[in-house]
């Protein structure tokens, strides 16, 4: 039964890709599919954006990329 999961997962992200790509249908932005396996169902959670947010709020403070080696104090491996 597991591996029926991603399955199910999978067809419902490229579904979602292709309505973004084709430009029809309402793609789920701004809400959250849940999906209930054991039951058979699937449930919808709205979600807002956070205004506060330091990636995408109404004044963010992360505006690029972040150096990980730098930032983690770990040179490249030679």
């Amino acid at each position: 039964m597991l591996g029926v999961l991603p399955g199910i997962v999978g067809v419902i992200q490229a579904t979602e890709a292709m309505k973004l790509i084709v430009g029809y249908g309402t793609p789920l932005i701004g809400r959250l599919l849940t999906y209930d396996a054991q039951e058979m169902r699937f449930k919808e959670i709205k979600v807002r954006k956070d205004p506060a947010c330091a990636l995408c709020g109404e004044h963010p403070t992360i505006t690029d990329l972040v150096d990980y080696e730098a930032f983690c104090g770990v040179g490249a491996a030679s």
